[in-house]
């Protein structure tokens, strides 16, 4: 039941992904796209030493007014992104511009070693930081469900 969840959750973005629909960017930098890398790497390494400010940090403003602290940030994420919390390996694809909102796509191995995508949605601060907005979970591309 999961499963379904998160391809129903992550269709609308593979829709978008199609030919026409993502550009590369000309807004996007490549030191943008290190940033980007940098911020969720970061992210990730926070979660592996269960370091629940540090992994808040992180995320945008809106996420933390969601979440209020980090400890109910964590319990999220401990609860609803386990693969992304406890990860076997990650790997950076080909960020994306989507309608003028940036994913950049982490092809994520689970401790069960069942593969998903993580669809991380950033956002640039005024500082000129990013930040992450959101994270949506589905299969990858041409595998089954």
């Amino acid at each position: 039941m999961r499963s379904i969840f998160l391809i129903w959750l992550s269709l609308p973005l593979c829709l978008l992904v199609g030919p026409g629909f993502a550009e590369s960017g000309p807004d996007l930098s490549q030191a943008d796209r290190e940033a980007i890398q940098q911020v969720i790497s970061r992210q990730l390494d926070a979660f592996q030493r269960d370091d629940e400010s540090e992994a808040f940090s992180y995320a945008s403003p809106s996420i933390q007014a969601q979440f209020r602290t980090p400890a109910e940030f964590m319990r999220m994420v401990r609860t609803g992104y386990n693969v992304v919390y406890r990860p076997r390996s990650t790997r950076f694809l080909d960020a994306l511009v989507l309608s003028g909102q940036v994913a950049q796509p982490v092809e994520v191995v689970a401790a069960d070693a069942s593969v998903l995508m993580a669809f991380y949605l950033m956002e640039r601060q005024q500082d000129g930081t990013w930040r992450i907005s959101g994270c949506m979970l589905g299969a990858p591309q041409g595998q089954a469900a």
